[in-house]
């Protein structure tokens, strides 16, 4: 009998009435008997004969038991949604309408979502609430699609985490719910729905006592069944919980994190034993390095106390900064490795381990290291998953690197160095009070908190539109001009002297010529130029000395070589003067009238140049020590905001004619209008927001960068246009005030763009205006 209840919506108790039933799928077959296909129609005929021999498969059917003794003709029925061919690797299952008992299933949904009992596990993510609201939506989705011929975008697929205990791990899986098959019957009367109404319910999903009142589930009955069909997404959500983690500041600075991160890796290659490891490289000592306060998360260098270039240690990294590709070791007993090195691997209880650097730009960060306990855990194959998040690593150990370098300057430093004039008052409080305590005898004093509440932030962005490109591009056009000129010495001196030699170095420059002009790869820089320096140049020293007709054109070569750089170096000084001369001009222009704004009321702030420039500020009556602090202060630092980004954007597009590689900006401001807090973080002597629910606004500030508009995939930000970013109506209201104030001055374009973006990560439901500056 059917007793469990099912995956309820809405409440404990599933407020519609539901019946397990095969009229659906026999109506299905009924209707294929006539089809132009033979043997569809030859397979229907004969499925509508068993029916007519079988009463028991009509109308509701309340004993699961039935079904299992009439096997043939279930397994019969359902060929229509499990095709034989797939049958042994699909992960799909039948269940009573919206319940969780299966009554048919491939072996596979057998394994991976049912228990002894046939009844459906609970997913590890979702609670039985959260389940209740995503099935109530799926309900009256399906009441208003075939009762009322509505049919309302589809809900997003569910993520079902559920435990692997063949691996003693657990995987993602893609739930999709079919409901072909499951019939709505209104009891009584239909309920009325105007236009309006169905209009308003299409945009409150989520209010489940709407839903409820409109249409009572009392007048609806479910009769059928569900397919469930499952995708293992374990991969993909893996990946992306990777990126989530990695982004976050001091990730590597906590042993328990890294623990959860190499749980997730388990996860992703199955193996429940797999150990992580990275180790930092510290390019001016030449040497791997802990990762701050004696932390050090790698498993093969922490055994390596030796590691200068006659360690085995040293002689593979330097085969794999040779390579510049992963090293995989599948058998470390059978593999062709330093003695040394094996025997340091092998104490470590590790049989099969993959090795690759952690490549940011042209540098190398770190190491990468994963290790099994089983030959041929790690082999081949794992490298294209290993590529998939090599790059992730690399961001979060570069980044560590650089914070790590911020505290060692924060330390040589004074305590307090660099204060803004604004706050000056408040560190001089907390200095003294510090000093009484231990005038006071209390020798273990410790600094207080500086917090400032109630603070309302402003943000703003110029940036260079496509610089990575453009940089790109200058050093694409450099290599190949590098390579062009050493290969008319070559061909040249190929006609006076046979020496393989020459033969072999042509073989060389062409080669990476014609690979360079398809497109450019992280280290072509590094590797190009050096191959050059050690191995061409050197040979062009001695033909010109031995061969006097080459002189003329090695002359040439070497008045095109940059003589402090050694390289080929135009079309890179002219983006990097060309990016200069942008930042300059902006961070000048925001010095200059920031210098101002601080006249009309004292606030913090804050600029960094990238590749473009960003602000912030912070304003609120307890940053300032005795000055009242008005609302009114807020709105003038606003318009102040705006009006200096339109001067931004006419001045930076007045220089692309100035400009040696033709760069535009975009412009940005961040609509924030609730206040927050803001505290000193004496670790790293910044400020920084302050509780959970202000940080939202520090992911927002970090991601709007690349946000794009809804339905079309386009950049928010524009050159020659300036874009506001905000999450409430209400913020936009005041904005859209300075907009007409600044049309009617002339220095804005008349129309407004009111625009939906895309879902960020962490960011939902955000709006812009976007308004064109006259130039």
């Amino acid at each position: 009998m059917l007793k469990e209840p099912a995956i309820r919506p809405i409440s404990v108790d599933f407020p519609f009435k539901t019946t397990l039933s095969l009229e659906p799928i026999i109506a299905y077959w009924q209707s294929r008997e006539n089809d132009s296909n033979p043997g569809v129609a030859l397979l229907a005929r004969s499925i509508g004969e068993q029916v007519a021999d079988a009463p028991w498969c009509r109308g509701p059917l309340n004993d699961l038991n039935v079904l299992e003794c009439s096997c043939d003709l279930v397994e019969t029925l359902m060929m229509a949604v499990f095709p034989p061919a797939s049958f042994a690797f699909d992960i799909s299952g039948a269940v009573a309408p919206f319940q969780r008992v299966s009554f048919y299933q491939t072996p596979r949904f057998a394994e991976v979502l049912l228990n002894s009992t046939k009844h459906v596990k609970q997913p590890l993510n979702f609670d039985a609430r959260t389940m209740d609201i995503y099935m109530a939506r799926m309900v009256y989705q399906l009441i208003l699609s075939k009762v009322y011929g509505v049919h309302l975008p589809l809900q997003d697929t569910i993520i079902f985490t559920i435990p692997d205990y063949n691996i003693g791990s657990y995987r993602h899986y893609g739930v999709g719910y079919n409901s072909a098959f499951v019939d709505v019957r209104v009891v009584g009367e239909k309920p009325d729905l105007s236009a309006e109404q169905i209009e308003h319910l299409s945009h409150n999903l989520h209010r489940a006592d709407l839903w409820m009142e409109l249409l009572p589930p009392a007048k609806f009955e479910l009769e059928g069944f569900n397919i469930l069909h499952l995708v293992d997404v374990t991969e993909q959500e893996i990946l992306s919980e990777l990126k989530y983690d990695l982004l976050e500041r001091d990730v590597l600075q906590a042993s328990d994190r890294l623990e959860q991160i190499q749980e997730k890796l388990r996860v992703l290659f199955g193996r429940p034993f797999l150990q992580l490891g990275i180790a930092a490289y510290d390019e001016k000592k030449k040497a791997f390095v802990d990762f701050g306060r004696k932390i050090n998360h790698s498993f093969l260098t922490k055994q390596l106390n030796n590691q200068d270039a006659g360690s085995g240690f040293r002689k593979i990294y330097n085969q794999l900064l040779q390579d510049r590709q992963p090293l995989v070791i599948s058998d470390v007993e059978k593999a062709d490795l330093p003695e040394d090195l094996r025997q340091q691997i092998l104490s470590l209880g590790i049989r099969s381990t993959i090795l690759a650097l952690l490549p940011y730009g042209d540098d190398t960060v770190g190491l990468l290291e994963l290790g099994s306990p089983n030959v041929g855990d790690l082999d081949e194959f794992s490298i294209v998953k290993v590529n998939d998040f090599v790059p992730l690593f690399a961001v979060a150990v570069k980044r560590n690197s650089e914070e790590i370098q911020t505290r060692i300057q924060a330390i040589i430093k004074e305590k307090f160095t660099a204060i803004h004039p604004t706050m000056e008052w408040r560190f001089t409080d907390a200095a003294r009070n510090l000093l009484e305590k231990i005038e006071d005898g209390n020798r273990n004093a410790e600094m207080e908190d500086i917090v400032f509440h109630e603070v309302y932030p402003l943000h703003g962005a110029s940036d260079i539109r496509g610089s990575s490109v453009a940089r790109n591009e200058a050093i694409q056009g450099d290599l190949i001009e590098h390579l062009t000129l050493a290969n008319k010495v070559l061909k040249k001196a190929s006609e006076f002297q046979e020496l393989p030699i020459l033969d072999e170095l042509k073989f060389y420059v062409n080669k990476n010529l014609k690979r360079l002009r398809l497109g450019i790869l992280t280290g072509d820089e590094v590797s190009i130029f050096e191959s050059l320096r050690t191995q061409v140049e050197p040979l062009f020293e001695y033909l010109g000395t031995n061969t006097p007709e080459l002189r003329p054109v090695i002359a040439k070569y070497w008045s095109n070589i940059d003589p402090e750089l050694g390289i080929v170096y135009k079309r890179r000084k002219s983006f990097e003067e060309s990016v200069m001369l942008l930042n300059d001009t902006v961070s000048d222009y925001l010095d200059e009238e920031e210098e101002k704004a601080q006249q009309m009321f004292p606030h913090y702030f804050q600029r960094f140049k990238t590749d473009g420039v960003e602000h912030n500020i912070y304003v609120g009556a307890s940053l300032v020590e005795d000055k009242p602090f008005d609302q009114v202060f807020l709105k003038n630092l606003r318009l102040w905001q705006l009006l200096v980004t339109v001067e931004i954007a006419r001045r930076t597009a007045a220089l692309k004619s100035r400009l040696a590689v033709p760069l535009e900006t975009t412009q940005l401001i961040l609509i924030h209008g609730q206040p927050l807090s803001i505290r000193f973080r004496q670790d790293e002597r910044q400020f920084d927001v302050d509780g959970a629910y202000n940080i939202r606004y520090e992911i927002i500030k970090k991601r709007i960068d690349k946000a794009t508009v809804l339905g079309t995939g386009e950049r928010l930000t524009q050159p020659g246009y300036i874009a506001l970013v905000y999450a409430q109506v209400r913020e936009a209201a005041e904005y859209m005030e300075y907009i007409d104030y600044l049309q009617d001055r002339e220095l804005l374009e008349p129309e407004v763009e009111e625009l939906e973006l895309e879902e960020l990560q962490g960011a939902k439901g955000l709006l812009a205006l976007r308004v064109k500056v006259k130039l």
